[in-house]
Parts: structure tokens; C-alpha cells; sequence
């Protein structure tokens, strides 16, 4: 029996990289997992796919967490299939795009990264506040990048450090209720994202400045995670780990 057994986990943008990973973990630990993801079905269905293959359980929801009322509906269709409610939330999805100077930044951009990286986090987190039931486990997925920032990137740093501080005050708020609320803040983590918005010397040289000397794979986030939601991580609330190999 696997240490999550009989719990339901919602994780937010799961078919691909570090949420695929994440799903795949606390399916084979027993839980009921349910994602969403906004485009690829294809890449959905195999990770629906591979976690049945395993013995274990999971659900994708096609949800563009960018579009209003998304982030409900992926709670609230977790928790209609759910015999004991939600007990787990991994807010993983973030949206990235090509890096840009701060000066040719456009509106939008910045109000899309917000919508998805901290609203979206929001309203589940809110949806978590009415509904979880008590002992229950959020996990928020940020960066080594708002510690160790990039060129760049100003709209993504600027909604994962929003997303941080709402870890912050959920863990206060909720923790009447037994209900765990951390960040875990991967570094360089080998990702198809990664390898696509990175030059191959950088990749090259990311492993040499970490102390344990490669790149992260999404399993080394998922562990941590994994670890976070089930009984041995009660009293850890309000945290970020960084999940960086030393980097940073």
C-alpha cells in the first residue's frame, strides 16, 4: 500500500515536465490524481496512460487555467469523483515565454503570467480554504529564480514571488486546520522547457555550478513533494525548500 492511499491529489498543469512527474509520483504512492492541461491531449492521454499501466489512477482535464472559472471547475470535478474531498493540491502550471528586456515588455504578457502562475493559485488555494478537509497538504511549485534571478524574466519572477507569499499567509490561515501549505522551488531541473529556452553551454555548464554536480530531473522534484503531502511532512508548513541540487 502506497503512503498516499485513498487520498485525492489535484495537480495543475501535469502532462508534461515536473507535473508530469509529480503526477506519476503520488499516483504510485496510492493517490487519485486529477490534472489539467491546456493543450497537448496527446501528451495528457500518455500520462494517463503510464499511470494505469503502473496499477495507479489518473484523470486530465483539458483547462486553460488562464480563462475564468477553469480553476474551480478542475476542484470541483476532483472533488465530485472524491469519497473524502481533496486532501492534496500541487499548484504546478506556470506559464514561461522567451525571455525579454524589461523595456519591450508587453501588457498582456504580464497580466497572462499573473493569471496563470498566481491567480490560477489563488483560486485553488481559496477553493482549498472553503473545501479541504482538515490535515490536508498544498503544495506550491515556484523557482530558484526568484532567489537567484535571470534577465528576462521580469513577469515570471514577479508572479512566482506572489505565488510564494501566498504560500505564506494560506500556511498561516489554514493551520487551525491541521492544513500544510509549502513552496517547493526547483532549480535547473531537466525539463523539455528547459533544453528549449536554453543553449546547449549553458545546460553545459549549469551541472559544474551545482554541488551535486547535474541537472535536476522532475522525479528529484516529485520526491520532495511526494514528501510534503503525506503524514511525515505534518509539521513542515509555511516553508520553501529549495529543490536545487545546492544551486543558489
Amino acid at each position: 500500500m502506497g503512503t498516499l492511499e485513498g487520498r485525492t491529489a489535484v495537480v495543475t498543469g501535469g502532462s508534461r515536465g515536473i507535473g508530469r512527474g509529480i503526477v506519476e509520483r503520488l499516483a504510485r504512492e496510492g493517490a487519485e490524481v486529477v490534472f489539467n492541461y491546456a493543450q497537448n491531449t496527446e501528451a495528457a492521454e500518455e500520462v494517463v496512460r503510464t499511470v494505469e499501466e503502473a496499477g495507479g489512477q489518473a484523470r486530465a482535464l483539458k483547462l486553460d487555467l488562464a480563462e475564468s472559472g477553469a480553476a474551480e471547475k478542475l476542484m470541483e470535478a476532483a472533488e465530485e469523483q472524491s469519497s473524502g474531498g481533496v486532501g492534496i493540491l500541487v499548484n504546478n502550471a506556470a506559464l514561461s515565454f522567451v525571455p525579454t528586456p524589461l523595456a519591450a515588455i508587453e501588457e498582456d504578457v504580464f497580466e497572462q503570467a499573473f493569471a496563470v502562475n498566481t491567480k490560477a493559485a489563488f483560486l485553488t488555494l481559496r477553493y482549498a480554504a472553503r473545501h479541504m478537509p482538515d490535515g490536508g497538504r498544498v503544495i506550491n511549485i515556484s523557482t530558484l529564480n526568484t532567489l537567484r534571478p535571470a534577465p528576462g524574466i521580469v513577469p515570471y519572477l514577479a508572479s512566482k514571488g506572489a505565488l510564494e507569499q501566498l504560500t505564506v499567509g494560506a500556511a498561516i490561515e489554514l493551520g487551525a486546520r491541521g492544513i500544510t501549505v509549502n513552496t517547493v522551488s526547483p532549480g535547473a531541473t531537466d525539463t523539455d522547457l528547459l533544453r528549449g529556452t536554453n543553449p546547449a553551454e549553458a545546460l553545459a555548464t549549469i551541472p559544474t555550478m551545482t554541488p551535486l554536480g547535474r541537472l535536476g530531473s522532475p522525479a528529484d522534484i516529485a520526491a520532495v513533494v511526494v514528501f510534503l503531502s503525506g503524514d511525515e511532512g505534518r509539521w513542515i508548513t509555511g516553508q520553501n525548500i529549495r529543490a536545487t541540487g545546492g544551486l543558489g
